[in-house]
């Protein structure tokens, strides 16, 4: 079982979310069943008191860190000052606590926006902090920069193995549909079905339409997490992504379809873009032998069924 035993207790921070929630399925159909769980009104991971009594207490074997504060565009560029506490906060108090009480393993998640804005494409890992990062969600970047440097250093002075791993954007069930604070994808999702509910004639999508994104679902970045967690014990972040991307108006019209919305689709211009393309060099990943098994068509059915049922 590489690295892990099977009987290790693991320790899921953030398990409530997209990607935590994904962590907790991987680990079941593995056959991991020992996992510890706590929601923030259990343990606010903001507090460092609470986070070291909570490690003391339970001893956990390895821990995958997902708790993070996130969201899109609209959610850094309006609260800047939470993103960069809050997941610093959160990073330092359960790495440090990790190292302290004995985790045998840590998995540290970050995300694709570490990278510089202009970055040549596909994003070799070697390219982080060679450039400007993003300026509308910098903030977030520069705490999972953080993170990923904080892995590092606790692995050069203490030799604790903690890895990072950076995925691309991510999507499926479980996902957060706010109108306001939610990713690109699920924020599609809920327009669209609006839309069509409504009877709109139109639906206009934040930007021009042209930047592109990759996507992959949350299931299959969970499945390569855990075979990281098995076979890769590193101090360089490895990226989680599909090797494929897609404009915003391509996203959008395969979400419109499963959506069953049939109107015009417009764009707004004076609406941020964002970086103007984040496509992963996932040839590292590849070449130890994982890849992903979610088509976009298949996910993003799922993921349609699933708001429909939380709607």
């Amino acid at each position: 079982m590489g690295n892990l035993t099977r009987d290790g207790k693991f320790y899921v921070a953030g398990h409530r979310g997209l990607v935590g929630g994904a962590l907790c399925r991987a680990l079941a159909r593995k056959g991991y069943s020992r996992f510890l769980t706590r929601g923030h009104a259990e343990l606010d991971l903001c507090n460092q008191q609470a986070v070291s009594a909570f490690f003391d207490r339970e001893r956990p074997d390895y821990v995958l860190l997902a708790a993070a504060r996130v969201g899109g565009i609209h959610a850094n560029a309006a609260y800047p000052a939470e993103f960069i506490f809050q997941n610093l906060q959160i990073q330092n108090n359960v790495i440090h606590s990790a190292w302290q009480y004995g985790v045998k393993k840590l998995l540290f998640l970050g995300s694709s926006c570490i990278y510089p804005r202009d970055c040549a494409q596909p994003i070799k890992e070697e390219y982080l902090l060679t450039g400007p990062l993003e300026s509308t969600n910098e903030p977030y970047a520069l705490a999972k920069i953080a993170g990923i440097r904080m892995c590092q250093a606790y692995r050069r002075q203490y030799g604790f193995d903690a890895v990072s791993v950076m995925p691309t954007n991510l999507y499926g069930p479980g996902d957060n549909y706010d109108p306001l604070n939610s990713h690109v994808l699920p924020a599609l999702i809920r327009r669209f079905c609006e839309a069509r509910k409504a009877g709109a004639e139109s639906v206009t999508i934040w930007g021009t339409g042209r930047v592109r994104r990759e996507f992959l679902h949350v299931d299959d970045m969970a499945e390569a997490c855990m075979f990281l967690l098995e076979n890769y014990s590193d101090s360089s972040h490895i990226n989680i992504g599909c090797g494929q991307d897609m404009t915003i108006m391509e996203l959008a019209r395969q979400v419109a379809i499963t959506c069953g919305y049939d109107g015009k689709i417009e764009t707004d211009s004076s609406k941020p873009d964002g970086t103007p393309r984040k496509l992963l060099d996932v040839s590292r990943l590849f070449g130890m032998g994982w890849r992903p098994r979610i088509a976009l068509e298949d996910g993003l059915r799922e993921t349609y069924e699933d708001y429909m049922a939380r709607s």
